[in-house]
């Protein structure tokens, strides 16, 4: 009798090994990759890009199981990344260049455990004013109202390091601590002389003005530019073209930030190298998912880089 018990539970346990040898053997919860990738605001970029991401990794990546969510953007996204709640997000590289390097709105609060794996497309810095206020350049700026961004804001420091490039404080003008919604506004009704934004062109808070008032986007000067790329590696030079917005006709020399995907340390070499792959190789969708995708490109997934990559991604785009 014990002999029989003793055989139907070897049975039972050869059947369990079994089972579970070919559920491996066929891809199964053990290759299993669970991936949550941070986002934006729903009504912003980065949601249906990421949303794409997610659906790319799922058809290209044996196992994965990636999913995008809407988050605060960039700040959150890298105080979630640092915590372990999200694998992947969208950020931009000067938010992120502050974060490694604990400045700016990380000082004191540096995070190590990030490593990027492409940037993706340029977010703006345009300075906006009114053809009627007479201003020509940014060194026009000195003693005339500005609207900087929010205090502590990512467009802030932008503002902030451009006026910097050409030798102007915030001691030389009448800064103004606004997002650029209210710097909008502000602008239309006369109350501020020049407004700044950080975000990709064509923008529909600078179309909205555009559509009332003859406006002028202020160049960066190419010297400038090559200054702040020298003191801050994040930034690009960047070409608005003439008409990008209505009754302004010319092509406006600036400085970009890059939107960039990045992962933390968790996410290995091979899975690094599997995600910028899948992802490179389906740019057409991309694409699909929102007018920046045909802004991305492998040729330009390296630009802008501001933190250590991951040792994949990076061997990917340099095969």
């Amino acid at each position: 009798m014990k002999f029989d018990k003793f055989k139907k539970l070897l049975a039972v346990g050869l059947a369990a090994v079994f089972t579970a040898a070919l559920i491996t053997g066929c891809g199964g919860s053990s290759e299993k990759k669970f991936l949550n990738i941070a986002t934006g605001g729903t009504a912003g970029t980065y949601y249906p890009i990421g949303g794409a991401m997610a659906e790319i990794l799922n058809k290209d990546i044996k196992g994965m199981n990636a999913s995008a969510q809407s988050t605060g953007a960039t700040v959150a996204n890298i105080n979630m990344l640092k915590d372990g709640s999200v694998d992947l997000a969208i950020v931009q590289n000067d938010i992120t260049y502050y974060a490694v390097n604990g400045t700016e709105m990380f000082t004191d609060k540096k995070v190590d455990n990030i490593r990027g794996i492409a940037t993706l497309y340029p977010e703006t810095c345009q300075f906006v004013t009114l053809d009627s206020a007479n201003i020509k350049t940014v060194a026009d700026l000195k003693g005339k109202r500005v609207a900087v961004g929010a205090a502590g804001s990512g467009a802030e420091a932008n503002a902030r390091q451009i006026l910097e490039a050409y030798g102007i404080t915030y001691n030389d003008i009448d800064v103004q601590y606004l997002s650029f919604a209210e710097g909008a506004s502000a602008l239309k009704d006369g109350n501020v002389d020049a407004a700044f934004l950080t975000a990709g062109y064509p923008t529909a808070s600078v179309q909205d003005i555009c559509s009332q008032n003859k406006i002028r986007l202020l160049a960066v000067d190419a010297d400038k530019a090559d200054a702040l790329i020298a003191k801050y590696p994040f930034y690009t030079k960047t070409t608005i073209p003439a008409g990008t917005y209505a009754g302004f006709d010319q092509d406006v020399q600036t400085v970009s930030v890059m939107a960039m995907l990045v992962a933390t340390d968790k996410v290995d070499d091979k899975l690094g190298y599997d995600i910028a792959k899948a992802l490179f190789s389906n740019l057409d969708r991309l694409q699909a998912a929102h007018s920046v995708g045909k802004l991305i490109t492998k040729e330009g997934a390296l630009k802008g880089m501001s933190l250590p990559m991951n040792a994949g991604a990076e061997k990917f785009f340099k095969e």
